[in-house]
C-alpha cells in the first residue's frame, strides 16, 4: 500500500471470507471484482486451510476489524471513513480519536440506505477527492462494499478503498456484535461465536458455506490436478 501512496495510485482491498468464497463461485462480476482488486485478505479460518491443502500457500486469517486498527494505530495516514450511520460514526470517531488525535479531524461520512446501482458515484469521489485521503475506509457489508469500491475507483484521483465490513460496528463500542475470544479464533470456531451473536443471519451465511465449500474445493482440486499434469 505504501509504495501505491508515493506513487499516487489507487486501488481497493477486498476481505475475504467463507461466504465470499461461495458467492464468487455463483456470481461472476464479485468474482472478477476480488480479482482485479490491488489485495485480497482472509478473513477466515477455513480459507487459509483450503489454500494450505490446495496449493501450500500459507496464509494467516486477517480480519476487516484487525486491518482497519492496524492501520490507524500506525498514525501514519490521512484517512476517510465511509458508510454506517451517523450515530455509529460518530462513536467510531471518538473511540479512534483516543489511538490517534488527528483522526478527530478527518472526514466520516454516511451514506444513504439504496442499492449499489443508486449511488452518485461521481459526486461521492468528488468529495474524496477533496479531502484527499491515502485510506478510504468503507463499511457497507459485503458483497455490497465490494461492488461499491469497483465502481467508486474510476473516479478517484488516488488513495485505496479498503471494505472492512462490520468493523465500524465493532469498534465504535455501540453495537452488541464483538468479535469472537482470541481462544475461538484459533480453533477456528469463530463462526459458533457469530451464530449465538446473530443467529438468523449467521445460520444462513453458515448454511452457503457448508452447500458450496466442499465442491469448491473438489472443483479446485480437480483443476490443479488438470495444470500440474
Amino acid at each position: 500500500m505504501d509504495e501505491m501512496l508515493q506513487a499516487n495510485q489507487k486501488g481497493y482491498v477486498c476481505v475475504a471470507d467463507g461466504v465470499t468464497l461461495s458467492m464468487s463461485y455463483r456470481n461472476k462480476e464479485l468474482r472478477e471484482i476480488l480479482e482485479e482488486s490491488s489485495m485480497t485478505v482472509c478473513d477466515s479460518g477455513w480459507v487459509p486451510l483450503y489454500l494450505r491443502l490446495l496449493y501450500h500457500i500459507e496464509r494467516e486469517q486477517y480480519s476487516g476489524s484487525d486491518l482497519l486498527i492496524d492501520i490507524v494505530n500506525m498514525e501514519k495516514y490521512n484517512m476517510m471513513f465511509i458508510g454506517a450511520s451517523n450515530a455509529t460514526l460518530d462513536a467510531l470517531k471518538t473511540r479512534l480519536s483516543q489511538k490517534d488525535p488527528g483522526i478527530a479531524s478527518m472526514p466520516f461520512t454516511s451514506l444513504p440506505f439504496r442499492a449499489v446501482e443508486g449511488f452518485d458515484y461521481p459526486k461521492i469521489a468528488q468529495q474524496i477527492n477533496v479531502n484527499n485521503p491515502d485510506i478510504i475506509f468503507v463499511s457497507l457489508g459485503m458483497p455490497k462494499q465490494e461492488f461499491f469500491m469497483h465502481r467508486l475507483l474510476p473516479y478517484l484521483n488516488r488513495g485505496i478503498l479498503i471494505g472492512v465490513g462490520a468493523a465500524f460496528k465493532f469498534h465504535s463500542g455501540l453495537s452488541n456484535q464483538k468479535r469472537a475470544p482470541q481462544w475461538m479464533i484459533k480453533a477456528k470456531i469463530e463462526w459458533l461465536h457469530r451464530i449465538f451473536s446473530e443467529p438468523e443471519k449467521q445460520l444462513k451465511r453458515c448454511g452457503l458455506i457448508v452447500s458450496s465449500l466442499p465442491s469448491i474445493y473438489i472443483k479446485e482440486y480437480k483443476k490443479k490436478k488438470s495444470i500440474d499434469i
